[in-house]
């Protein structure tokens, strides 16, 4: 397998919007200012999240880009705060009606709720549902927010499949929340063969862990993006799998990868499996 990164993408702060990139320097922890920023929630000490869409949800709304050390997010009205304003824990506080502290130090055992996928899209994203506790970035090195590894991957004939199997024939990888966007030929969900295989992108190689099992995230609004439950309900019907040893079978696409070598990659590089 070869082809081209189409497209790279960073996330300065988790769960909300990101930014495409030319270029990206990855090094051991993923791509340079990835998920480095998060919301703590201030009741209960967890990580704010979009795959709680009751509480959360509203995240992907605003933006965040890289501001020199910092982070500076844009807010649905278009005002934006960075992370070196005093009264920015205030003002994301009171966008999101839940007290949060904005840092980029993930609390030693950092976790997150992750409702369980197949009540919110049979409740809806207001209904309170089941969840189960995430500890964060079991598959990587300390010092982002990942949810598991330090990166994320995603090929075009998988977004293709998607995309044919859907209503509106189109499938937006920012639903996924990529890093890599691969060009990729043959039938979709090839990524899954790719575990256990290391991959050349650019100057970095990387490891592949395992499929990425997919949350409520990528059905719900993304800033102008309708919400779109058929972005879970595809992968569950078309590649129900096993990610990890005792995760049981669940829906799939793209795969979680580990930096071997780091290195810049830039849109348009060459990649090929090893």
């Amino acid at each position: 397998m070869a082809g081209t990164a189409v497209a790279l993408w960073r996330y300065p702060v988790k769960s909300m919007l990101g930014e495409e990139l030319s270029s990206a320097e990855i090094a051991s922890t993923g791509v340079a200012g990835d998920r480095g920023w998060a919301l703590l929630d201030a009741e209960t000490g967890r990580i704010a999240s979009a795959k709680s869409p009751r509480l959360w949800r509203a995240l992907l709304t605003m933006s965040a880009v890289a501001d020199g050390d910092g982070v500076r997010i844009t807010l649905p009205d278009g005002r934006t705060v960075r992370s070196g304003d005093a009264a920015a824990g205030a003002e994301l506080s009171k966008e999101l009606g839940r007290e949060v502290v904005l840092t980029d130090t993930r609390p030693e055992g950092a976790t997150l709720a992750r409702a369980v996928p197949d009540q919110v899209l049979a409740a809806g994203v207001t209904a309170e549902v089941e969840d189960e506790e995430v500890v964060l970035g079991q598959g990587s090195p300390p010092g982002t927010f990942v949810d598991f590894a330090p990166v994320h991957l995603v090929g075009t004939a998988t977004l293709d499949a998607i995309a044919a199997a859907g209503e509106r024939g189109v499938m937006e990888a920012a639903r996924y929340r990529p890093n890599i966007v691969l060009g990729t030929d043959g039938p979709g969900f090839g990524e899954n063969a790719w575990v256990g295989r290391e991959l050349l992108v650019g100057e970095a190689v990387l490891r592949v862990m395992a499929p990425t099992p997919r949350c409520s995230v990528p059905t719900l609004e993304h800033g102008a993006l309708p919400r779109d439950t058929g972005a879970l309900k595809i992968p569950a019907r078309l590649n129900l799998v096993e990610p990890l040893p005792g995760f049981g079978e669940r829906p799939c696409a793209g795969v979680y990868a580990q930096v071997v070598t780091p290195g810049r990659v830039r849109a348009g590089d060459a990649f090929r499996l090893l």
